[in-house]
C-alpha cells in the first residue's frame, strides 16, 4: 500500500506532516466548501440582504410553488437529492454549469425526492442552489461573497477558487505523476469546490467553532454528539474539520486513501479510544 500524504493540525499538539504533504500549499477541501457558503447566508441575512425564509424563486428562475426556503437549502432539508442529475464520467462535475443549474431550475420541484423541511438529506445539489441564490441577491461573484462575508473578517488569504498552479498540492500516480484534480469552478462551485492550504482552513475552523468570531456556527455544520465538524472529499483529497464545545479542535486533510479514514484519524484525535 502506497503511503497516504496527511496534514494533521491541531490546538492542543504539534502538527503532524507526512508523506509529503504540506500545510502552506493549497489542497482541494471538497465539502468544506458548504461551511463558506452557509456561513455567507447568515451573515448576508443579518445584514438584511436577503432572508432566511426567502423561497428560492425570489432570487433564482424557479417557478413558484416549490416550498423551498434559503433556509432550507443551507439545513439539507430541501427535499432535493444529493446530487444534481446526469453527472456522469471521471471528471462528473465539469459539465455542471451555470447553464445546467438554471435548466434544472426551471423543474426544481420535479427533482425534490420529499417535501421541503420535513427530513434531512444532505445535498450538494442544495447549496449549488444556494451559492446562486447568494450571488443573484449579492450581485457578486462566489469566490468575492465568501472573501467578503467570511474570509476578510477573519484574516484569512490562503483560499481560492484557482490557486496558483505552483502552489497547488496534488495526489500522484504510481509513478509520481500528478493526477488531475476534479473540476469543480462551476456550479457545483458553492458545494465544494474551494482550495484552501490547511492552515487557512484551520483558521476557518477555529475562527468560526472555537472563537466564534462571526457568531453562532451556521446550519452547514454537522453534530455528532459533542462534535461539531464537516468534512468534504474529491477524487483524490479529503479533508475532517471537528471541534468539541472545551476548544480542542482538529483539521486533517489527506492526499488519497478513503475520506472514512481521515474522518476516522479526526475522530480519534478528539475523541482517543478508551484503553483497554
Amino acid at each position: 500500500m502506497r503511503p497516504i500524504p496527511t496534514c494533521l493540525l491541531s490546538g492542543d499538539g504539534p502538527e503532524r506532516v507526512s508523506h509529503g504533504h504540506d500545510p502552506d500549499r493549497f489542497v482541494q477541501i471538497g465539502s468544506l466548501t458548504k461551511v463558506l457558503t452557509g456561513t455567507a447566508l447568515m451573515r448576508l441575512a443579518e445584514a438584511k440582504t436577503l432572508e432566511l425564509a426567502d423561497p428560492v424563486e425570489r432570487w433564482l428562475p424557479v417557478p413558484p410553488g416549490t416550498g423551498i426556503t434559503l433556509l432550507h437549502l443551507a439545513e439539507h432539508t430541501s427535499g432535493l437529492p444529493r446530487l444534481p442529475p446526469g453527472l456522469s464520467g471521471r471528471d462528473p462535475y465539469a459539465s455542471f454549469d451555470d447553464a445546467a443549474l438554471r435548466a434544472l431550475c426551471g423543474r426544481l420541484k420535479a427533482l425534490t425526492v420529499r417535501e421541503p423541511g420535513t427530513e434531512e438529506e444532505y445535498s450538494n445539489f442544495g447549496y449549488a442552489v444556494l451559492g446562486a441564490a447568494l450571488v443573484a441577491a449579492t450581485g457578486q461573484p462566489y469566490e468575492r461573497v465568501v472573501r467578503e462575508q467570511v474570509l476578510n473578517p477573519l484574516g484569512i488569504d490562503a483560499m481560492a477558487v484557482q490557486p496558483p498552479a505552483d502552489r497547488r498540492l496534488c495526489a500522484t500516480g504510481l509513478f509520481g505523476r500528478e493526477r488531475k484534480p476534479w473540476t469543480m469552478q462551476g456550479a457545483i462551485l458553492p458545494a465544494g469546490g474551494m482550495w484552501a492550504t490547511p492552515r487557512a482552513a484551520a483558521r476557518l475552523l477555529t475562527g468560526l467553532l472555537v472563537e466564534r468570531e462571526l457568531g453562532a456556527p451556521a446550519p452547514s455544520w454537522q453534530h455528532s454528539g459533542t462534535v461539531t465538524w464537516h468534512n468534504g472529499a474529491t477524487r483524490d483529497a479529503s479533508v475532517f474539520a471537528g471541534a468539541l464545545p472545551d476548544g480542542r479542535w482538529v483539521l486533517v486533510h489527506q492526499l488519497g486513501g478513503s475520506p472514512d479514514a481521515t474522518d476516522a484519524v479526526g475522530v480519534r484525535h478528539l475523541i482517543p479510544p478508551k484503553a483497554a
